[in-house]
């Protein structure tokens, strides 16, 4: 096996101007590139923005002229997967010599996906997954994703998988990944809770993997100068990213109250070693028992005979 570095960029969107996030991104090259981190990991929707206490006008129904306005303003943040903004990340990527992965808002057509982006050491956007099921209100906003986007992605010594937020509270999208052979755990978040960190562990240790999960730091809306309903004083999203090993144990982080870079070497001997009593998808796995059936074709609403 062999030994490698990661990394989880705590990183927060600039609040309507996505130009200005990526810049922010950009900021942290030298970081990156002294890392020498196989792979770095960035959080969720952080190109495009998480619209953290936006109702877009609307209640149930109804909905208001100045939320579709709210709405436009949101879609017109989010990104391309062949626009300019990729594209950079593609070239920090090639620079950096490093695997990124990047959520983004998606802009398709006129509907928008919370996504995980995959860009390659080479500087080339290999892979996308798009979240299967916003959660709550994140429906209003954000359309579901499909079986087809269920990706690993392989560097020189790792397989990654993603999982956006709350998607890592469905069982069966991890049971999936797992089967798949994933050893390196890839998350993009916005959840700064205590109970996430017990989550991330238990996650980890149920897939005996790498797992890396990149969250969000926003400052209160006084410090960003921002207007929201959210308490003026106090962060808007605190962080928590945090690395952590096969058997549960925390590596780096979590982070809090900063933007910042985290980083871990591992080993991946220790999923092998992990393993050895519980393999989830392997010999503790009884498919003569459980079976699981996943539709992995892509969903079009137009069907050509």
């Amino acid at each position: 096996m062999a030994k490698t570095k990661v990394g989880a960029l705590q990183i927060g969107s600039v609040v309507a101007s996505k130009k200005d996030t990526v810049a922010k991104i950009l900021s942290f090259e030298q970081a990156i590139l002294d890392a020498h981190c196989e792979v770095v990991v960035m959080p969720e929707a952080l190109l495009g923005g998480y619209p953290k206490g936006q109702d877009f006008g609307t209640k149930v129904g109804y909905r208001t002229e100045s939320g579709r306005e709210d709405f436009l303003a949101y879609w017109e943040q989010a990104i391309d997967l062949d626009g300019p903004e990729l594209k950079q990340m593609c070239q920090l990527a090639k620079r950096t010599q490093t695997q990124l992965v990047i959520g983004i808002i998606e802009r398709r057509h006129s509907s928008l996906y919370c996504s995980t982006a995959f860009v390659s050491a080479q500087g080339e956007l290999t892979d996308v997954h798009r979240k299967l099921m916003p959660t709550a209100s994140e429906r209003l906003v954000w359309a579901q994703g499909d079986g087809s986007t269920l990706p690993v992605v392989a560097t020189d010594n790792l397989k990654l998988g993603s999982a956006i937020c709350w998607e890592n509270y469905m069982p069966l999208l991890r049971t999936t990944m797992y089967a798949k052979g994933v050893n390196t755990w890839c998350i993009s978040t916005v959840d700064d809770r205590d109970i996430w960190q017990a989550s991330m562990r238990h996650i980890a240790y149920e897939g005996r993997m790498f797992l890396i999960s990149a969250c969000q730091f926003m400052d209160s809306p006084e410090k960003l100068g921002i207007e929201t309903d959210w308490p003026k004083d106090k962060a808007m999203i605190r962080g928590g990213s945090v690395i952590i090993s096969p058997m549960g144990e925390v590596l780096a982080g979590p982070l809090y109250h900063e933007e910042g870079l985290i980083c871990a070497d591992i080993d991946t001997d220790d999923i092998v070693k992990a393993r050895y009593d519980f393999d989830v998808s392997g010999h503790y796995a009884r498919p003569d028992v459980f079976q699981l059936s996943v539709d992995e074709t892509e969903k079009s609403p137009l069907k050509v005979s």
